[in-house]
């Protein structure tokens, strides 16, 4: 599955991953490989992403910054203040404030 992840300065994210878990309006949820389509509005908080070949990053946005993180050497977080997702065919795109 493809995710995208893009602010209005750059392209933050743009690779193959295992699942995403997002920060929704209605709580968080999780989208795995060949989930059904879905446009959705998120709010303020992280997003997990969970690959097979990335090393486990913490992203602030706000800052710039590329933290290695402890927990899990399979995840990348990213800070939003909010955003939109849409998901389809396998692709996801974000589009993050």
């Amino acid at each position: 599955m493809y995710l995208e992840i893009v602010s209005p300065e750059a392209t933050l994210f743009s690779s193959d991953v295992d699942s995403v878990v997002l920060p929704g309006v209605n709580g968080e949820f999780q989208i795995l490989e060949n989930h059904a389509s879905i446009v959705s509005i998120l709010k303020s908080g992280i997003i997990k992403i969970h690959t097979h070949s990335q090393s486990h990053l913490v992203l602030d946005d706000l800052h710039g910054e590329i933290v290695p993180h402890i927990d899990d050497d399979k995840i990348l977080t990213i800070k939003i203040s909010s955003g939109t997702i849409e998901m389809n065919n396998n692709k996801i795109i974000v589009l993050a404030d």
